[in-house]
């Protein structure tokens, strides 16, 4: 039997949605922000395949409130969240995706963030934190010094808490991806968010895209890899090759 809520919380929940919407500027100017600064990076935009923006959904975050509340009533826990802490506490109600072509670009997507960040004195709150299934995947951040969770959802993006230098409390999520990795999450997105798919059939069809995808990612990653070291060798070879000028003999003297 589904846990209802109480009218009061219900009032609550309906007040800190509208405490949102009115302040949904601020996150707008945040994401522009974001944007302008990649915009701007030679070095990123060299690494970036797209990237995406978007604010929570007012109703998506009033179905996920009600969500914190039956989980607060049935643990018989506080349901904490008020105007004062509702930006501070829920980091997803802005969010930016950076979308790139193979694993291995991450590092120094990684590497150019945080240059931004120290410029705009933005702080990390969390991350980056990469959310992976994959053993691959996993190894891959260990060993970059990537913390990482996992995932029982088949779910992979690195992502990022940041708190931005304002007078208010507020955070914005950043999410790090490949182009394989954004086909599944927009795919699940599409069916799972904000409720799972009551068809059996999808779910498992979901989760077996997530090893398909992750196999292209792999795919992908691979034919970078060939493709940088087919160019490290054709330049070594080009090295080696002697010019015209030293590898002509020198000239034979005459016979006196």
């Amino acid at each position: 039997m589904e846990r209802k809520i109480g009218t009061k919380r219900l009032q609550l929940i309906d007040d800190l949605v509208n405490h949102f919407v009115i302040h949904k500027g601020q996150f707008s100017i945040l994401l522009e922000s974001i944007n302008s600064n990649i915009e701007h990076s030679i070095a990123l935009k060299k690494l970036i395949h797209s990237t995406k923006a978007r604010i929570k959904d007012p109703d998506h975050l009033r179905d996920k409130l009600i969500r914190k509340a039956k989980e607060a009533e049935a643990s018989k826990t506080p349901f904490h969240y008020t105007k004062e802490n509702l930006f501070a506490t829920i980091n997803d109600l802005a969010g930016f995706r950076i979308i790139h072509l193979h694993t291995k670009q991450f590092q120094k997507i990684d590497e150019e963030l945080k240059k931004i960040f120290t410029e705009q004195r933005w702080k990390i709150v969390e991350g980056p934190n990469a959310r992976t299934w994959d053993d691959e995947s996993r190894s891959y951040f260990t060993s970059i010094g990537v913390q990482i969770s996992t995932n029982s959802n088949m779910y992979t993006s690195v992502h990022y808490i940041i708190s931005p230098n304002t007078s208010s409390a507020i955070t914005f999520e950043i999410q790090v991806r490949t182009l394989m990795e954004e086909v599944w999450g927009e795919v699940d997105h599409t069916i799972n968010y904000p409720h799972k798919s009551e068809s059996l059939s999808c779910r498992e069809q979901i989760k077996t895209l997530a090893r398909v995808t992750s196999s292209c990612s792999r795919l992908v990653d691979s034919i970078f890899a060939t493709d940088e070291y087919e160019r490290n060798r054709n330049v070594n070879i080009v090295e080696r090759i002697p010019s015209k000028k030293t590898a002509k003999s020198a000239p034979k003297q005459k016979r006196k």
